[in-house]
């Protein structure tokens, strides 16, 4: 867990320091206070661009020097505790920096001391947009329980880019240049896709041995993908001259999508409603937070976006008590009394207050 968090002209929020404890953590206070900006920053100590996927230049603080730092202390309630820092220095506003206990390390080192998994009100309509939310959704899920997950979309990703340049440049492209980055996206394509079909495979078989309740069960399938390294060559090799026309690569992992469908109505969460299509996504969360903590010993760190503010006094409830007691969860809302069914066991701080 987090046990103090320092923005340093992050956002609004020029010095604020945080001392969260065990379990819920409730931000609360008026519209434009703050408060999702925190939880954004929070997100930034995982690998990855931070909730809201905007450039780094856009965290820092209107008004402020141009760079941008967030720093947390992490325990896991023995002796050793963990500093790490992300951020970005004024001469270089778009280069992303991160220390672990001062030293310099990579963005994807950070899988290693924690997982984050969030909820936003962006990802509302999750079930109903296009297929790269959801890619990103399973992402995050899957970085949770295979901590390498995010090395191979890194260099996966870098060798789809080279491979496309060399696709767009004028004249035959170098064969040998061509084959090597084929290769290459082949072997960090097909781990990508193994550990994605891990992920959902032990996501189904937790939500199986569920019961139904207020947040109602989902069942979650693959679709496209690539197989193993041998088949994701072949595919590449006899795509290039598609490829080439396309300006872009038309398969692959990058392609694959996740499907959920509503077990109880066998219906697609695409046609569900609103409301059904939230409970759908928050069982997911819910059942995967359980399943990491199981696997792992290590509860991931949940961000929940003003979440209580579109549930029922009934479902609101349901999720306080299915989340007590499995690690620390932050939580963002207008009004306190949204969580008074937490009780006293929460770390509560007024925003802008």
């Amino acid at each position: 867990m987090l046990t103090r968090l320092v923005l340093t002209d992050f956002r609004n929020h020029a010095d604020l320091t945080l001392s969260p404890g065990a379990g819920f953590v409730v931000l609360t206070g008026a519209n434009g206070a703050g408060k999702t900006n925190i939880l954004e920053a929070v997100s930034l100590l995982a690998p990855g661009r931070g909730f809201r996927r905007v450039a780094l230049s856009d965290m820092a603080r209107q008004g402020g020097a141009g760079g941008f730092g967030v720093a947390a202390t992490l325990e896991d309630g023995g002796d050793a505790a963990v500093d790490i820092a992300t951020g970005a220095v004024a001469t270089a506003p778009e280069r992303r920096v991160v220390r672990v206990n001062g030293a310099a390390a990579t963005g994807n080192v950070l899988a290693e001391w924690l997982s984050i998994v969030w909820l936003t009100p962006a990802m509302d309509r999750l079930f109903v947009e296009p297929a790269g939310g959801r890619r990103r959704f399973l992402d995050r899920l899957t970085l949770a329980l295979s901590p390498g997950h995010g090395l191979h979309a890194t260099r996966y990703e870098a060798a789809m880019r080279a491979r496309n340049r060399l696709l767009a440049d004028d004249g035959p492209p170098d064969d040998a240049w061509l084959t090597a980055l084929e290769a290459r996206m082949a072997e960090h394509g097909a781990a990508l896709d193994a550990a994605r079909r891990d992920a959902v495979a032990l996501l189904v078989d937790r939500l199986a041995g569920e019961d139904d309740g207020v947040f109602p069960r989902a069942d979650l399938t693959l679709e496209g993908g690539s197989g193993d390294a041998a088949t994701l060559v072949d595919i590449l090799r006899q795509g290039r001259s598609r490829d080439a026309a396309a300006g872009r690569t038309l398969a692959g992992p990058h392609r694959a999508d996740l499907s959920v469908v509503h077990r109880a109505k066998g219906q697609p969460a695409a046609l569900a409603s609103t409301g059904e299509q939230k409970a759908l996504l928050l069982g997911i969360v819910l059942a995967h937070a359980e399943l990491v903590a199981a696997r792992t010993g290590r509860a991931p760190i949940l961000l929940l976006d003003e979440v209580a503010a579109h549930l029922d006094p009934g479902r609101r409830a349901a999720l306080f008590d299915r989340l007590a007691g499995h690690g620390q969860v932050w939580m963002t809302g207008t009004e306190a009394t949204l969580f008074d069914q937490i009780g006293r066991d929460a770390t509560r701080i007024v925003v802008g207050g």
